[in-house]
C-alpha cells in the first residue's frame, strides 16, 4: 500500500477548506464566476509550485489569500484598461460616424456633378469647330431659332441643324461615361 504524502493532504485539506471561501472572496471583487475560479486555481497552483520555498511560511491560508487580492487587482486593472480602450475605440467611431453623417447631409451631387459637368462640357466644346461651337452655344445657352441663329451667322437653317447635329453627337461621345449621373440628377430635381 502506497504511503500517502503528508504534504499532499496538507494541501488537499487547505483547498477544501478555503477555496469557496477564496472563490467568494474574488468573486466579490472581479464580479465574474468564472474568473474568481481561475484566480483562486491559479493561486493554489502557484502555492502548490513554491511550496518547498514557502515551508517556513506559518500562514499559508493568509500568503494564498495575499496572491488571490494581487490577480483581483491585476484583473480589474487590466479589464479597466480594456474598457477605456474600447470607450477610446467607440467614441473614435462615433466620432467618425458623425462625421460622415454630417458630410452626406451636406452632399449635394447636383452641385458635385454640375460643376464637373460644366467643365467638361466647356472643354469639349472648345475642341469643336468654331463655328459649331458657336452655333450650339447661340441654340443652347441663348434660346435663339435656327432662323435667327442663320441671320446671324449667314446661314441657311438646314446648315444651322448640321452643326447642332455635329456639336450635339461630338458632346454625346465625349460626356457617355456621364450619361447615368446626367439621367440622376435629372430625377433628383
Amino acid at each position: 500500500m502506497l504511503k500517502e504524502d503528508p504534504t499532499l493532504r496538507n494541501f488537499n485539506e487547505l483547498f477544501s477548506t478555503y477555496r469557496n471561501r477564496f472563490i467568494l472572496f474574488a468573486y466579490s471583487y472581479v464580479g465574474n464566476r468564472e474568473a474568481a475560479e481561475d484566480i483562486v486555481m491559479d493561486s493554489f497552483l502557484c502555492y502548490w509550485e513554491k511550496r518547498s520555498d514557502l515551508a517556513h511560511t506559518s500562514n499559508i491560508p493568509g500568503y494564498i489569500f495575499t496572491m488571490i487580492a494581487h490577480r483581483c487587482l491585476n484583473y480589474l486593472k487590466h479589464k479597466l484598461h480594456a474598457e477605456k480602450v474600447h470607450s477610446q475605440i467607440s467614441s473614435r467611431q462615433s466620432r467618425v460616424m458623425k462625421l460622415n453623417i454630417s458630410s452626406l447631409e451636406a452632399c449635394d451631387p447636383q452641385e458635385l456633378f454640375g460643376r464637373e459637368l460644366e467643365t467638361l462640357v466647356t472643354e469639349t466644346l472648345q475642341k469643336l469647330p468654331e463655328l459649331t461651337r458657336t452655333v450650339f452655344i447661340k441654340s443652347k445657352f441663348s434660346d435663339k431659332t435656327y432662323k435667327e441663329i442663320g441671320k446671324d451667322l449667314n446661314l441657311t437653317e438646314k446648315s444651322v441643324e448640321h452643326h447642332l447635329v455635329k456639336a450635339v453627337k461630338y458632346l454625346k461621345e465625349s460626356l457617355k461615361d456621364y450619361f447615368p449621373a446626367l439621367l440622376l440628377l435629372s430625377f433628383i430635381h
